[in-house]
């Protein structure tokens, strides 16, 4: 079904690149034909992950930064330009953990807000302006979660977050259609990332569960993610724009809200949550 040239001539900036799904769809693109570029905010996972497209015989390059400052993004933009125009961005970085929202502080909504929401509309901005001045067509694909519809407790920042950028999808998918730059989006259900994965799922015995309750008794693969990003990126799918795809194996349908179920767990679970947070000095 994928060619192995599916992207190739295709220069394709990833933010949160270096880990997690982020690097999944770095690699998988990279075997399709594409250029890659990498940005996130630590150097080392980034580096890692060009050197293992590298090996591979792909294109890699990266930058360092942080989305939440446009001043920062448009030096990543510049720096990926260098190398060969942009033809398609994928914002995946994210911030995310599960809290009871009244022990959450302004400043830790502020965060997860300043990278998902703001940081996709920097990084479309930056792009979308050289894409029409250059009048180039071109994709965005964003990373979102099921709970966009639904909303989720215990998970307030993202949930207003990613569905900020499902409105920004939607919105610029007719605004820009006109220049022939489409947006789409990913709403993955559960898919276990490293790092991640230990901020939103509180207990092994919660993660069973959670697994026991889902329709397909399992969590993605990021294979299956990798390949419907490809295919939503790929050329013969220039007519589908403004649209949301769910990958989740109907978890979404079953549950609603994919943290609701964490009103189960006990106060002592979430202080040690919170002191796991914390800083290290």
């Amino acid at each position: 079904m994928f060619q192995p040239d599916l992207l190739r001539g295709q220069h394709i900036l990833i933010t949160g690149g270096g880990t997690g799904l982020g690097r999944a769809m770095a690699l998988r693109f990279a075997g399709l034909g594409a250029r890659i570029f990498l940005a996130g905010r630590r150097e080392e996972p980034l580096r890692e992950t060009a050197e293992e497209i590298q090996k591979r015989a792909g294109q890699a390059a990266w930058a360092t930064g942080d989305v939440r400052d446009f001043a920062a993004v448009e030096k990543i933009i510049e720096a990926a330009w260098r190398h060969a125009p942009l033809t398609a961005l994928v914002n995946n970085a994210a911030g995310n953990f599960v809290c009871p929202t009244e022990r959450l502080s302004p400043n830790a909504f502020a965060s997860v807000v300043g990278i998902v929401l703001n940081g996709s509309f920097h990084c479309t901005l930056a792009c979308g302006r050289r894409w029409i001045e250059a009048k180039q067509p071109a994709s965005v694909l964003n990373i979102l979660a099921t709970y966009v519809w639904t909303g989720s407790g215990f998970v307030v920042p993202s949930a207003c977050a990613k569905a900020g950028v499902l409105a920004l999808t939607r919105s610029l998918a007719v605004e820009w259609a006109r220049h022939r730059v489409r947006l789409n989006a990913i709403a993955p259900g559960p898919f276990p990332t490293e790092g991640a994965w230990s901020r939103i799922i509180p207990s092994p015995e919660y993660e069973e569960a959670h697994r026991k309750r889902h329709p397909m008794q399992r969590f993605g693969r990021h294979g299956e993610l990798t390949n419907l990003a490809a295919f939503l990126l790929a050329p013969q799918t220039e007519y589908i724009n403004g649209d949301c795809v769910t990958i989740d194996g109907a978890q979404w349908l079953r549950q609603g809200g994919e943290f609701n179920d964490l009103l189960e767990v006990p106060a002592s679970v979430w202080d040690q949550l919170q002191q796991a947070r914390k800083p290290k000095p």
